[in-house]
């Protein structure tokens, strides 16, 4: 289980993270909705004490991260919306670097990397050097590198931007794999119908607080709307604003027609 309690973090007069407390169970998979600056990103690094809360607790199966960092890394496989990679490694080498870090025995890690290479579809870069990958092949090779150690618990920020039409999908069905196993799966995304597709329950933030939290049916259930774009915008309080936006964006486009009739 990962647990978030009367969390808050603050970047100088900025509140991130606004006293969250939210859980996330084993064997679902959840997903993190929200505008960029809603605090997201900021609330899943805290799952490996890579951002520490200046307030509240956050606690990995009991682990809590700002107290034992290390503990909590075995047990979350974090994937950052950013690729950081050592990029003169090949991603062979990156896996066997990881492997030793993580204690897995030399057989199982060989196992393991050549699952996720195939999965992923790194099979023919694994011998190239990390610096000269694509974008989209980076991308893959960090999800490998927070795949490795077969973690309890997955905090995926924006894993699906990148990637290959193939890739997602495998990356949408390991992620089932995960939570069918027991495990606790949390991603974020800007795409409204992957986390229609892929999330068991879907989590909006606004401003550093949670602003709604359900299935998509019950969301649009109780707001009585059409789809989860409707649902997004409404609890992010967006919905006025894009409206406006959009009505005075055809009102431009029909002036622009008028003049050049």
């Amino acid at each position: 289980m990962l647990q978030y309690v009367g969390v808050v973090k603050r970047y100088g007069g900025v509140v991130a993270v606004d006293g969250v407390t939210i859980s996330f169970d084993p064997g679902r998979i959840y997903c993190l909705l929200g505008p960029n600056g809603s605090g997201k990103s900021t609330l899943m690094k805290m799952s490996i004490g890579l951002v520490r809360p200046d307030e509240g607790r956050v606690s990995v199966d009991g682990v809590d991260p700002s107290e034992d960092p290390v503990a909590a890394r075995m047990l979350v496989g974090f994937c950052p919306e950013e690729v950081v990679l050592y990029e003169s490694l090949t991603p062979a080498e990156l896996a066997s670097f990881l492997a030793s870090v993580y204690r897995i025995p030399a057989e199982e890690a060989e196992e393991r990397v050549g699952f996720l290479a195939k999965i992923l579809g790194l099979e023919d870069q694994m011998g190239r050097v990390i610096g000269e990958l694509s974008h989209g092949n980076r991308r893959k090779v960090q999800l490998m590198a927070s795949l490795i150690h077969d973690p309890r618990v997955l905090v995926l920020d924006e894993p699906f931007s990148g990637l290959d039409p193939r890739s997602a999908i495998l990356l949408r069905e390991l992620m089932r794999r995960y939570a069918s196993e027991g495990r606790t799966v949390l991603f974020s995304t800007h795409v409204l119908q992957l986390a229609e597709a892929v999330a068991d329950e879907v989590v909006i933030m606004r401003r550093g607080r949670v602003a709604g939290r359900g299935t998509v049916s019950d969301l649009r259930e109780r707001l009585a709307a059409a789809d989860l774009e409707e649902v997004f915008l409404e609890v992010s309080g967006l919905s006025s604003e894009v409206r406006e936006l959009v009505e005075a964006l055809w009102e431009a486009v029909d002036s622009s027609s008028l003049r050049d009739g």
